[in-house]
């Protein structure tokens, strides 16, 4: 996933990341390792990576100033609606989450936002959100710089098509299937004609992953430096 994602940021120069979201973390960071673009992550107190808050980072979205941010949620539409509420009827949820904070403003800001889970599921993908936290599309009318640009899970890549308003499957990971996909997903998506296996990282991607970017990832992300990564802090 971190790998597919980076593939993703190509000819970004100034990507931010969340203080949840370590796999995008890494791929921010395996971006920065490889060209140097510039990574702000949401929490991180490393002079490199450090933000004065979501007041910044608002402010340099508005000002076009943020080329990448990624978003997650509990549920996920065909629509590229993302959930961040809760589940059941509003307000009255069975189960409530932490919230959005700013989530739809970056959705609507940030040129290039890509979803992701690790999850890749009928609980998560649904036919349609509970509530929308963060709304994948928008009327014609409405000014909207930003927006989905992709889908990242544990199963494959997605694309998302903004005037459709639906997702592509683009790549299926080593070891999944078309079917798998199918399967666990609740919404209907569009296939590409020329449906590829996600490629693998090459030779020196793994090294720099467990390396330099495991180091940078250790500060705002210690627990999966360490778990997944295998830095030992």
């Amino acid at each position: 996933m971190i790998a597919a994602i980076a593939r993703r940021l190509e000819g970004c120069g100034h990507i931010a990341v969340g203080v949840l979201s370590p796999i995008p973390g890494s791929a921010a960071l395996l971006t920065r390792a490889r060209t140097g673009a510039r990574v702000s992550i949401i929490g991180s107190t490393h002079p490199d990576f450090r933000t004065d808050g979501g007041v910044d980072l608002f402010d340099s979205a508005g000002q076009g100033r943020i080329d990448a941010f990624f978003l997650s949620g509990g549920q996920i539409d065909g629509q590229a609606n993302v959930n961040l509420t809760g589940i059941g009827a509003y307000p009255e949820l069975d189960v409530r989450w932490s919230g959005a904070f700013g989530s739809a403003y970056l959705y609507f800001m940030v040129p290039r936002v890509i979803l992701f889970r690790a999850e890749h599921s009928r609980r998560v993908f649904v036919p349609k959100v509970d509530f929308i936290s963060a709304p994948g599309i928008s009327a014609a009318n409405v000014h909207r710089p930003g927006g989905p640009h992709a889908l990242v899970t544990n199963l494959c890549v997605m694309r998302f098509d903004r005037a459709a308003g639906r997702f592509t499957l683009e790549s299926v990971h080593p070891g999944h299937t078309l079917e798998e996909v199918r399967d666990n997903t609740g919404f209907d998506f569009d296939v590409a004609a020329d449906l590829a296996q996600t490629p693998l990282p090459d030779r020196e991607t793994p090294a720099l992953i467990r390396g330099a970017v495991a180091r940078d990832v250790a500060g705002p992300y210690p627990e999966f430096a360490r778990a997944v990564l295998g830095h030992a802090g």
